[in-house]
């Protein structure tokens, strides 16, 4: 069965199918909190001005309010939307609901937070996601986070291996670091790495 006659609420390309699982609480990914390596690599900066795609229920995006930081949080599920809205109460975080291929941001980016957005695109979609995340960071900006390093083709989470990542972004990324995660949530457990790309 091809993509034409699926519903839309199997189709991870298309909003309902976001909706029907944050509606259902079917959400392994959400890890409820804030993975370490990210709370690190916060601690050890200035504020940046902050994209996080994909940002379902807005737990990294209320922590770098918190801390400071300018953060836009993008979602294109409403569902998902309302339970960011919920989970960051009164934090200064500029939320949208709005399509990640179409954002155009308001101020220049220095950061793109990826924490399960990637993984949550059909492959049909990882040149466009490539491009896009190219296109919305200035040289030296930094796209930093985690990212499902393996061959699972079932998804989503749909892996990545290094090869095709890299493949992806190092035309116009250069990789500053990278290493194994030590806290994933079970769904992501041993597949995991942070890394750190800096824009060329």
């Amino acid at each position: 069965m091809n993509d034409i006659v699926k519903p839309t609420t199997q189709r991870p390309e298309h909003p309902d199918f976001w909706c029907s699982r944050f509606g259902t609480g079917a959400i392994p990914w959400d890890a409820g909190g804030v993975p370490a390596d990210f709370a690190a690599f916060v601690a050890a900066r200035a504020p940046l001005e902050t994209l996080v795609p994909g940002c379902g229920s807005g737990w990294e995006a209320a922590f770098l309010a918190g801390a400071g930081w300018p953060v836009t949080a993008l979602d294109f599920s409403p569902v998902a939307v309302d339970k960011a809205r919920a989970v960051l109460g009164t934090a200064a975080v500029d939320l949208v609901c709005g399509d990640f291929f179409a954002y155009q941001p308001p101020r220049p980016l220095e950061l793109i937070y990826e924490r399960a957005f990637l993984c949550a695109l059909p492959r049909k979609l990882w040149d466009d996601w490539a491009r896009q995340v190219a296109a919305l960071l200035p040289p030296d900006a930094l796209l930093a986070g985690y990212f499902f390093v393996c061959d699972q083709l079932k998804g989503p989470p749909f892996g990545i291996r290094q090869e095709q990542l890299s493949a992806l972004l190092e035309a116009d990324f250069l990789c500053i670091e990278d290493q194994p995660v030590s806290d994933s949530i079970p769904v992501f457990a041993g597949r995991e790495r942070w890394q750190v790309w800096r824009r060329r």
